[in-house]
């Protein structure tokens, strides 16, 4: 029995998940200026190079059935309507706003039923804690997890609190301007769709380089990945990362450490860490997760 259950728990960790995950910074570009917040960002062409028209053809074009979660959102039905007109723009019919605002609303059947029949699930932003402690461990968790690992062309993508939220290690709290000192850096476990990963949002703009690196230097398994805004990773069998969007994504690698002093300062006092391994990715550069290897737009073209 104890063997069977090694080789089954071994059997899980091995298989590569057929579905597809698209991360986004926050702040994408949707063919509008609604969203509140955040005063200059790049501009690219909506129509053409946007992370949302990105994600529509990844799962199958206009007419396949995409659902927008809201939940980690303090203002859902505005950031719902704003999706809805982005998606409109792009010539899209069937999305469809699940609102969810507390945990029992999971278990409402409409909802798991919504999930069941839509190509592609979109998380918006907002406060990524919110959708752990309400989706984890539901059924709406179990069926989103179970598409994603067996179903080819199904597709779970979020912006901001949705893109932190995917990792199974995930930051919820810490000020940009504090998260040099031990213990400003709060971290919890996330919903887990990628492992060995810790994803950051609105990167550059908030300034939170030392926040994933206090993450990383915690947790030298992981790989940071930190996401600017209106940029984003398409994650392919749980390990291939394509960068789309205008502009930059850091990739924060600690298997090389050499010295840390983040288990021996007090709380509240500086940590200090050597050989942090940094990458900066644009549009079109690709990353492995596992080889930790940067690919180059024009290695992709050759290879």
């Amino acid at each position: 029995m104890i063997f069977f259950v090694a080789l089954s728990f071994r059997k899980n960790i091995l298989e590569l998940p057929k579905g597809k995950l698209i991360s986004v910074g926050g702040a994408e570009d949707k063919g509008t200026d609604l969203e509140q917040g955040f005063i200059q960002r790049n501009r690219l062409n909506f129509f053409e190079l946007g992370i949302l028209k990105r994600f529509v053809d990844e799962v199958g074009g206009v007419e396949k059935r995409i659902e927008v979660i809201t939940t980690a959102s303090s203002i859902p039905a505005e950031v719902g309507e704003n999706y809805l007109d982005a998606f409109g723009k792009i010539g899209c019919t069937n999305v469809g706003v699940i609102d969810i605002r507390k945990r029992e609303d999971v278990f409402n059947e409409d909802y798991i039923s919504r999930i069941k029949n839509a190509q592609g699930v979109m998380f918006s932003g907002g406060d990524q804690l919110r959708l752990t402690s309400i989706f984890g461990g539901t059924d709406i968790y179990n069926v989103l997890h179970d598409r994603y690992m067996n179903e080819d062309g199904f597709v779970i993508a979020g912006t901001s609190a949705g893109a932190m939220a995917m990792s199974n290690t995930m930051i919820y709290q810490g000020k940009s301007e504090l998260a040099h000192l031990k213990g400003e850096v709060k971290i919890t476990t996330g919903l887990a769709f990628v492992g060995n990963v810790i994803i950051d949002s609105h990167f550059d703009k908030r300034g939170r380089f030392n926040r994933l690196a206090q993450a990383v230097a915690s947790n030298p398994q992981c790989t940071g990945i930190g996401l600017g805004e209106d940029t984003g990773v398409i994650v392919t069998s749980g390990n291939h990362l394509e960068v789309v969007g205008s502009g930059a994504v850091v990739i924060v690698d600690g298997k090389d450490i050499r010295h840390s002093n983040i288990t021996d300062v007090s709380i509240g006092e500086p940590i200090a860490v050597e050989n942090l391994r940094v990458s900066i990715l644009v549009r079109g550069n690709q990353y492995l997760l596992k080889e930790r290897k940067f690919i180059a737009n024009e290695e992709a073209v050759s290879s």
